[in-house]
C-alpha cells in the first residue's frame, strides 16, 4: 500500500519487517531489494537480493534485480553473470534481462556482445518505456566505435532496469523450487578440486562418528498445514529433549538412533506424521555410504558469505537406498534421494544439504528438505562438532501439504566410550510416518 502511495520510507520499514519475520520469502526480498535500488541504497539492495537468489535460485527476476545492484556498484563482471542467469532461467519471459546484460557487457568493454543484447531487448520489448534511451545508447556506442576502437562505457541517466520492469508480487509457491530447476550461481572459471572435496568431507564425517557416541539438544518443532498456495491454515508447536547416537558396526553399516523424552509416536504428533533422521542425512558423504550416490562438483559458490563448494548428488540405481525410508504401518518404502550439499572451501565442513525424493513412493508425492549444520563447541573435551542446527521440510502426503521446521539448541555431548556403541546394522535411518 505504501509503495503504491510512493511513501518509500514506510514501505521499506514494513518490507524489512516482513523479510525479518520470513527470511525465505521471495516476495518480501525481491520487493525490498527493488525498493532499495529505487532509493539508491545500493549496498542494502545487494545484500537483500543476494539472499533472494541464494534461497530462490530459479527466480529470474531476483537475478535480474541483483544484476542491476551490481551495475550500480560497478561490479560489472558479477552483473553480467547474474543477467545471464536471469536470461537462462526466464527464457522469453526474461527478455528484459537483456537490458542489464547489455549494460554489463558494454561496461566490460565487450561492445559487440553488449549491443547485440540491447538489440534483443529492443526487438522483444519495442513498447518499453526505456526503448528510446536504449536506442540512444546503442547509437552512441556504434558511432564512437566507428571513430575510435577503444572500449566504450555505457552511461544512463536513470535506472533502466527498474524502469523497464513492472513491480509485481510473484505468485506464492507452496514449496522451494526443485533441485533440477534451481542451480545456485557459481564463480566463473573456477576449477573444482572434486577428489579433495569428496575425500576431505568424508574424513569430516569419519571424525564425527569417531568423536560422537551420543549428544543431546533441545528440539523445537513447528508444524503447519498449507493451502494450495502455500499459506498456513493451521499451526502447532512441540518442544522435546532430543538425544541422538551414532554407531558403526563395520565399514559400510552406520546406525543413527534418535530419542525424545516426550512421546513421539504417530498419535502424539500433528497430523500423525513422524519426521526424524536428520543426523543421518550428512552421512551421505561418509566414505562407507557415498558409494551409493553419483556425485559431481558444480563449482564454487557462497553460503552466508562463506565460500563453499557445491556438490550435486543422486541415488544410484544399482545401489540400495539406505539413508531414508517412508513408512506406513508395517509397509516400508525406501526413498531415493537427490540433492546438493554446500561444503566449506577452507575446512570442508558440510554447512547445508538440500534434498528431494527422486520419485513418489506410496502416498508421499513430495518431500523437500533443507538441513543446515553449524559448529557446536563443547567445553568438555574442548571439541567443535558440526551438528544439525535446523531442518525445513515440505511434504505432500495423500494430497495434503505441510511445512515443518525442526530447530536444535542447547547441545550436550556424552562421553565417547567404544564399549557403549551398539554394533548393529541399520537400514532405516530416517522415516516419515503418516
Amino acid at each position: 500500500m505504501f509503495l503504491q502511495r510512493k511513501d518509500f520510507e514506510k514501505a521499506e520499514g514494513y518490507l524489512n519487517k516482513a523479510a525479518t519475520l520470513d527470511p525465505r520469502s521471495l516476495q518480501a526480498l525481491t520487493t525490498l531489494g527493488r525498493l532499495q535500488l529505487q532509493r539508491q541504497h545500493y549496498e542494502d539492495a545487494r545484500k537483500t537480493l543476494e539472499q533472494a537468489v541464494a534461497d530462490h535460485p530459479a527466480d529470474w527476476m531476483a537475478h535480474n534485480l541483483l544484476a542491476d545492484a551490481y551495475l550500480k556498484q560497478k561490479q560489472y563482471d558479477k552483473a553480467r553473470d547474474q543477467a545471464e542467469m536471469a536470461v537462462n532461467q526466464g527464457k522469453d519471459e526474461a527478455s528484459v534481462a537483456e537490458l542489464s546484460l547489455g549494460q554489463a557487457l558494454l561496461n566490460l568493454g565487450e561492445d559487440q556482445q553488449g549491443i547485440q543484447a540491447l538489440k534483443v531487448f529492443l526487438q522483444k520489448n519495442p513498447q518499453s518505456p526505456v526503448a528510446d534511451q536504449v536506442k540512444t545508447i546503442v547509437a552512441d556506442v556504434e558511432q564512437q566505435n566507428s571513430s575510435k576502437p577503444q572500449p566504450t562505457r555505457a552511461q544512463a541517466s536513470s535506472d533502466l532496469v527498474l524502469s523497464a520492469t513492472h513491480l509485481a508480487l510473484p505468485p506464492s509457491a507452496w514449496g522451494p523450487p526443485s533441485i533440477d530447476s534451481a542451480k545456485p550461481a557459481v564463480a566463473f572459471g573456477v576449477n573444482c578440486p572434486y577428489e579433495q572435496v569428496i575425500e576431505m568431507s568424508g574424513e569430516r564425517m569419519v571424525q564425527l562418528v569417531d568423536n560422537v557416541s551420543k549428544f543431546a539438544a533441545t528440539e523445537d518443532l513447528l508444524h503447519e498445514q498449507l493451502d494450495p498456495l502455500g499459506n498456513p491454515t493451521g499451526k502447532e508447536t512441540r518442544k522435546f529433549d532430543y538425544v541422538a547416537s551414532i554407531s558403526e558396526s563395520h565399514p559400510g553399516f552406520l546406525e543413527v538412533d534418535e530419542y525424545r523424552n516426550e512421546r513421539y509416536g504417530v498419535s502424539d504428533l500433528p497430523d500423525n506424521i513422524v519426521t526424524k533422521g536428520f543426523m543421518a542425512l550428512a552421512m551421505i558423504f561418509h566414505p562407507d555410504m557415498r558409494g551409493n550416490f553419483q556425485m559431481k562438483c558444480e563449482g564454487l559458490t557462497e553460503w552466508k558469505g562463506q565460500a563453499t563448494w557445491l556438490i550435486r548428488f543422486h541415488q544410484r540405481d544399482d545401489k540400495p537406498s539406505r539413508i531414508q525410508n517412508y513408512i506406513v504401518g508395517s509397509q516400508v518404502y525406501p526413498v531415493k534421494l537427490k540433492g546438493r550439499a554446500w561444503i566449506t572451501a577452507d575446512n570442508f565442513q558440510i554447512v547445508r544439504i538440500e534434498t528431494e525424493q527422486m520419485n513418489p513412493v506410496g502416498q508421499l508425492s513430495v518431500q523437500h528438505q533443507i538441513a543446515e549444520y553449524g559448529p557446536i563447541h563443547f567445553q568438555k573435551g574442548n571439541i567443535d562438532l558440526w551438528l544439525p542446527k535446523s531442518v525445513d521440510l515440505y511434504l505432500e502426503i495423500n494430497r495434503h501439504r505441510y511445512y515443518r521446521r525442526h530447530s536444535f539448541d542447547h547441545y550436550m555431548l556424552f562421553s565417547v566410550n567404544s564399549q557403549d556403541k551398539q554394533l548393529t546394522k541399520n537400514e532405516n535411518q530416517k522415516s516419515v510416518n503418516p
